[in-house]
């Protein structure tokens, strides 16, 4: 995973070389949840890091960056609060509507690998005999095989840019991968297949 991020910040100090290459800072709130999990409620978290925009033309570019998003889930008492690194990989069209105001629509893949994170599953009760596996108290959320630690998945999401420099923007997420082995939990959870789900409202400043 070291090597992957590496190369990917690598490769983006690269391109900051080129002329048609902009970047920006940006932060937000997520609302994060499971896909096909009628059980599971919504979670607020955060998301922070730097977008790059390299344009193709007035209108078409390609988007990218490097973000910390804060994700999650929960089943009454229990929590889930993973913390990933991502990769977004996306084309963009922009459409002046003034002078001075863009709007912009843009679609692709995400890329994301688990870094930090915790969990409380000491409401499961029963289960210790038939799954020792399960802890019974917080425990780092990447670090005993439950929990898996990559996504990717589709992005989407529509924006506003104004004056040149200011970036205001609604984004949504629906990943790939189920993030937890199904093996590890109640019959009623196995086979359900979820999903990452995340949508996000956030600023930014372009430079």
């Amino acid at each position: 995973m070291k090597k992957f991020v590496l190369t990917v910040l690598f490769g983006m100090i690269a391109l900051a070389g080129f002329s048609q290459l902009r970047w920006d800072i940006r932060g937000g709130m997520n609302l994060s949840s499971l896909t096909h999990d009628d059980n599971a409620d919504a979670l607020v978290g955060f998301n922070a890091g730097v977008g790059l925009d390299y344009a193709f033309t007035d209108r078409w570019s390609l988007k990218s960056g490097v973000m910390f998003s804060s994700k999650g889930y929960k089943h009454g008492e229990f929590k889930a609060r993973p913390i990933y690194l991502e990769f977004p990989v996306m084309g963009a069209i922009k459409m002046p509507v003034t002078e001075r105001v863009k709007f912009v629509v843009n679609a692709g893949l995400y890329f994301a690998a688990g870094l930090v994170g915790q969990y409380d599953v000491s409401w499961v009760t029963g289960l210790e005999d038939s799954k020792p596996d399960i802890p019974t108290d917080k425990e780092l959320i990447f670090d005993n095989g439950i929990f898996r630690r990559f996504d990717v998945g589709v992005q989407y999401g529509v924006g506003v840019e104004l004056a040149d420099h200011y970036l205001i923007h609604l984004t949504g997420q629906n990943g790939f991968i189920t993030p937890y082995d199904e093996g590890y939990y109640p019959e009623e959870y196995e086979g359900t297949k979820s999903k990452n789900m995340t949508f996000t409202i956030g600023v930014g400043y372009i430079f």
